[in-house]
């Protein structure tokens, strides 16, 4: 038994205006047909003129998804009949798409797998239609009509719900690296399609079961999985009864990931593609392509590989990686540490208290990192005086606590609390005799629990009020106690 998959995923082009118009893309939330012109509805006369940012960002998509480029490439009219396609046809591109032939790489199980990308091209986004309660009427809103679509196409290449998903994932980052789309699915900038055929016995390579079905307009990643594992299901069961499935096309019933019938399956033929007669062929120079490539930024996969040669873990890196805005705070935080930008060390520890203690108060105070009044130069005095033994990592979570609530420097928070630790010997000596003088018992079990030893360590940091190195503490135990 095996689910054979692939994708297609539409992701809103971040423009200004439209695909094909001056209309403005600011639609979200705005009352119904505002923004709507002669070019959106395919008036008699009104010429389409694309829109060049659109074009350039779906060549950087193209070329982040490792795909060749069509230098050569056309738009074409895809014509079918829809209340929510007011033309009667789609500006879309057929046979000579942006990009062709390209590949993701996606982590899984400490290896990676590439799955294929089919092609990348440019449309143009349909209106909405908005069905009353009871069926009888439908409301038609042409605002996000004409905005510029990128759509990726796969290859059935996922074998799991665990690849898709992370596939999924993967992909949102590039788009968003690449400021090719914000990406937010509760507002529609990203939709899944997932085509999907089932077979009870696995077939031979390259061969795929005699049907696909599609299920259209998957707005979230985790609707997404569970549309996955409905399907999967459906098919299986009809399958074992006997049962022929044909080609055809579901909806979404509702967001527990349950589809419903829509209508047969279409063929290229059903749309009669045709040169898209009011755009000439548009031609992409070689300095044109050497200048998008020059301008890419890093990418995901690289940030994390950069990350992981830093020496962090792969969680760690994960987490930087997604969110960008702290893995920039991170980055700038490298930046400023200056004599020792290499230490791994120190970046592993810089990385720790980010996403520990840093992160714990961004999410108490419900701020970004870009709101909070702790800074980079905080956290390398911090780390440094913690590598100096000046101070103690509960000292530091103190500190942390401390401007986060009321604000300062950490610098001048340690000076002013006298917080620096007790660096005079005969005063460490002292206060760890006090621990092994209080607690008979706890030296007495050490004999047969030597990580007892942490509970005398916890006892000389309370009589020190946290002002002895915690190391310091367990090395002068260890001598006393001969350990």
């Amino acid at each position: 038994m095996k689910s054979y998959v692939g994708l297609e995923i539409h992701v809103q082009v971040k423009t200004n205006s439209k695909m094909f118009c001056r209309c403005s893309t600011d639609y979200f939330g705005k009352d119904p047909n505002l923004n709507v012109c002669p070019v959106c509805f395919g008036l008699p006369g009104a010429l389409p003129v694309p829109n060049k940012a659109a074009f350039e960002k779906a060549v950087k998509l193209a070329l982040a998804l490792n795909c060749s480029i069509n230098q050569s490439t056309k738009f074409d009219r895809k014509n079918y009949f829809y209340p929510d396609l007011p033309k009667g046809y789609q500006i879309s591109q057929y046979d000579k798409p942006i990009g062709y032939e390209g590949f993701v790489e996606i982590e899984l199980d400490g290896d990676s797998k590439r799955i294929r990308i089919q092609r990348v091209h440019l449309e143009e986004d349909t209106g909405k239609s908005t069905h009353s309660d009871n069926g009888d009427e439908t409301y038609l809103d042409y605002n996000k009509s004409g905005v510029a679509l990128a759509e990726i196409v796969t290859y059935p290449d996922f074998e799991n719900e665990e690849e898709v998903i992370l596939f999924a994932k993967r992909l949102k980052q590039i788009v968003r690296y690449l400021d090719v789309s914000d990406a937010e699915m509760q507002k529609g900038q990203m939709r899944f399609e997932l085509n999907i055929s089932t077979s009870l016995e696995e077939l031979p390579m390259g061969e795929l079961p005699n049907f696909k079905v599609e299920v259209k307009n998957i707005g979230s990643i985790s609707v997404l999985e569970k549309v996955l594992q409905s399907e999967t299901a459906r098919q299986i069961e009809l399958l074992t009864k006997g049962e022929e499935i044909k080609p055809h096309t579901r909806g979404l019933k509702d967001m527990t990931g349950e589809t419903v019938f829509q209508r047969a399956k279409e063929s290229a033929d059903d749309y009669r593609y045709f040169p898209e007669p009011d755009i000439p062929p548009i031609q992409i120079t070689d300095e044109t392509l050497a200048r998008l490539k020059s301008e890419m930024p890093e990418l995901p996969h690289q940030r994390k590989q950069r990350y992981m040669d830093l020496g962090l873990e792969g969680e760690q890196a994960d987490i930087l990686v997604e969110d960008t805005e702290r893995g920039g705070w991170f980055d700038t935080l490298r930046q400023a540490q200056g004599d020792k930008p290499n230490d791994k060390v120190i970046t592993k520890e810089y990385a720790k208290w980010l996403l520990g203690d840093i992160s714990f108060w961004l999410e108490k105070k419900k701020i970004s990192i870009s709101e909070m009044p702790f800074s980079t130069d905080d956290l390398i005095y911090l780390v440094s005086m913690m590598q100096e033994k000046k101070i103690s990592g509960t000292i530091a979570k103190q500190v942390i606590e401390e401007i986060f609530e009321n604000g300062g420097r950490a610098e001048e928070i340690v000076v002013s609390k006298d917080l620096l630790q007790v660096q005079d010997e005969g005063a460490v000596d002292g206060f760890v005799d006090e621990a092994i003088a209080a607690n008979p018992k706890i030296v007495e079990d050490l004999k047969k629990n030597p990580n007892a030893i942490k509970f005398l360590v916890g006892q000389v940091m309370k009589l020190s009020k946290g002002k002895v190195n915690p190391s310091v503490a367990e090395e002068k135990l260890k001598s006393k106690l001969s350990l």
